[in-house]
């Protein structure tokens, strides 16, 4: 079976009489990989759940907005990373989480069933990545767990590839040197 393409699931949508059937198209094509990198960042499969939805609610509604500048992909992911970024900074002030409480909050969570890595490596590399400034972390994911490449993390992140080289190269410094004390 062939796969839509972009284009044919923005002409569904945009067309009255097969609106839900785009949208549908849309979920099914892109809902895993927004839910696992929106995961990734809040580690809670509850919150990454709610986050997803959010993150296609407001595709949904500023559809019409879509310029077609960047590929869908690109837009949902800038969606979804602006809705967790925003998401974690409303729970570490509406909790006052110190970082450093934050963060063994986080931890705690990897404990949980159902969590993506089990491995010894695995769960040390997940605590040292909780160690990361959100932005950092997310960068790493983008790069290191999701393959994009800078131009697509720019697009994405709407910050420059110079920047985003530099965020990747301190995330991965900060990574080894929590791995090398641990």
């Amino acid at each position: 079976m062939n796969q839509i393409s972009d284009q044919d699931i923005l002409r569904l949508i945009r067309q009255k009489s097969t609106q839900d059937m785009g949208y549908r198209q849309l979920i099914q094509r892109y809902q895993q990989r927004v839910y696992q990198v929106i995961r990734r960042m809040v580690l809670i499969h509850e919150d990454a759940d709610d986050l997803t939805q959010n993150t296609f609610i407001k595709a949904f509604k500023n559809i019409d907005k879509f310029q077609e500048n960047s590929t869908l992909f690109t837009w949902l992911y800038r969606i979804a990373t602006n809705e967790t970024l925003t998401f974690l900074e409303k729970k570490k002030k509406r909790f006052f989480f110190a970082l450093d409480d934050h963060q063994q909050k986080l931890e705690s969570y990897l404990d949980q069933p159902g969590m993506p890595t089990t491995e010894e490596i695995e769960y040390k590399l997940e605590k040292a990545l909780l160690k990361l400034p959100d932005k950092q972390r997310l960068v790493f994911h983008l790069k290191y767990q999701e393959e994009l490449t800078y131009e697509q993390m720019a697009q994405i992140t709407q910050t420059s590839v110079g920047a985003l080289k530099a965020s990747y190269h301190l995330a991965v410094k900060k990574i080894e040197e929590f791995l090398k004390n641990e």
